[in-house]
This record gives structure tokens, C-alpha cells and sequence, in this order.
């Protein structure tokens, strides 16, 4: 029997590019995620969104808002709204200690990527502070610096 190759430990399906423009990231955590066949389907094609997603914990559970998964096109009446709520799988300590966090004020829960580990499908949780213009365009500053420089070294030829 021929040995099947193993895949790649974390295949990213989709990430939130805007979330460390907008946020400080504080602290990350992983998390699974409750979907239903269709959407794990669908999210293994790549038709996720987490631009206007964010999370809260809310009874003592977490849970995603606003993440759209796009109703896969072989399905039939199993698919399900694409902007539904979806259950957030979390050890109670850390949830606990997300609704101590986000209660204290000024701090959010925002997905960073939804990615495929071990053939389950997670999600990267952040805690994150919202950044205000200037922190915005000092980042934004720092980048095209950043960018600039490697630019300059690549061009002599030194990496």
C-alpha cells in the first residue's frame, strides 16, 4: 500500500488582511469552528470572507459574526445562510478569560485567518485594541519604509 503524502500543516482558506491595519493584536488563540458539511465544502474552496467579521462571547460561549461562506454551488437546500452566526469551540478557561477581557473595555475579538490544520478547519482569534488614524498611518510609514529598504538591498545584491 502506497503511503499517502502528507499535506501541508496549515493551508490558509482565508485571512483578514485588514485586522492588523485596523488593530493592535494583542494576543492570539486558536480556535475550531462549527459548520455545517456544505460550508466546510465551501470553505475548502476558498469562498470565505472574514473582511467584516469579529467575534464575541456571549452566555458563556464564543461565537463568529459576519464571516461569509459562500453557498457551495453543488449544494441544494443543505446550504445555509452565508452570514449565519457559527459556534466558536473554546476551552471554558480561555473564554473566561475573553469575556474578562473584552468586558474591561476598548478590546475586541477579531478572526485573523481560517485555515485547514490536521483536516479540521480553524479559526485565529485575536484580541485586539482599535488603532486610531495616526497609529494607522504611522504603520502605513513604517511599511513603505520597510519596503523601500529591502528594495535598496536587493538592488546591491546584498540578502
Amino acid at each position: 500500500m502506497a503511503k499517502k503524502k502528507d499535506a501541508p500543516a496549515d493551508s490558509v482558506v482565508a485571512r483578514n488582511r485588514a485586522a492588523s491595519h485596523d488593530y493592535h493584536i494583542v494576543e492570539t488563540w486558536e480556535a475550531g469552528i462549527v459548520l455545517t458539511g456544505t460550508e466546510v465544502k465551501s470553505a475548502r474552496a476558498g469562498q470565505v470572507s472574514l473582511k467584516e467579521a469579529y467575534a464575541k462571547v456571549r452566555d458563556g460561549e464564543a461565537w463568529l459574526y459576519n464571516a461569509h461562506f459562500s453557498p457551495y454551488a453543488q449544494g441544494n437546500r443543505e446550504n445555509q445562510e452565508p452570514l449565519r452566526t457559527r459556534k466558536l469551540l473554546l476551552h471554558a478557561r480561555e473564554i473566561r478569560k475573553l469575556e474578562r477581557e473584552t468586558d474591561r473595555g476598548g478590546m475586541t475579538l477579531v478572526p485573523l485567518r481560517l485555515y485547514l490544520k490536521n483536516g479540521r478547519i480553524k479559526v485565529e482569534l485575536a484580541l485586539a485594541k482599535g488603532k486610531n488614524a495616526p497609529d494607522k498611518r504611522e504603520a502605513t510609514r513604517d511599511k513603505d519604509l520597510k519596503r523601500e529598504m529591502d528594495r535598496a538591498r536587493g538592488a546591491r545584491g546584498v540578502r
